[in-house]
């Protein structure tokens, strides 16, 4: 089990666009694990490679159903809404109510190479929303009404 390090609110390469992966290769594996391991220490639900310090366009989710890896994961279409108090391993001690689709469709790359399709609702779309917001250098914060302290 390797645990890396979680980048916290004022890191700068939180606000950065991640690069796509052209080719997955042992080190993405690799980092896939480590995220698995990092998010699951922390107690998340979710966590993008930049969260890591690691600009590509990775992340890792699960809400209770098994460990989902996506790789350039893109959010093909949303339905309805939902609004919930939303935290962030990256911004400790802060939650916000955040505004977000109620069901969820992306798409995506797993470990394999192989394209899928990941289809949710409830907590999962809020992870999808949440995790691929990160790939594009934006915090939930930056949409959240209400910010307290947890």
């Amino acid at each position: 089990m390797a645990l890396r390090q979680i980048r916290v609110e004022g890191d700068e390469i939180l606000r950065k666009k991640c690069r796509e992966i052209t080719k997955i290769t042992k080190n993405i594996k690799i980092l896939a694990k480590d995220m698995l391991d990092t998010m699951y220490d922390a107690n998340g639900v979710g966590l993008a490679a930049p969260q890591v310090g690691i600009l590509k366009r990775l992340v890792v989710i699960d809400v209770g159903e098994g460990p989902i890896v996506l790789i350039n994961p893109k959010i093909d279409e949303v339905k309805g809404e939902q609004i919930n108090p939303e935290g962030c391993l990256s911004i400790p001690g802060k939650v916000g109510n955040v505004k977000r689709p109620s069901y969820v469709k992306a798409q995506a790359l797993n470990l394999d190479g192989e394209e899928i399709v990941v289809e949710g609702t409830e907590l999962l779309a809020v992870a999808l929303c949440h995790e691929t917001d990160h790939l594009d250098g934006k915090l939930f914060i930056d949409i959240a009404e209400e910010i307290s302290e947890d």
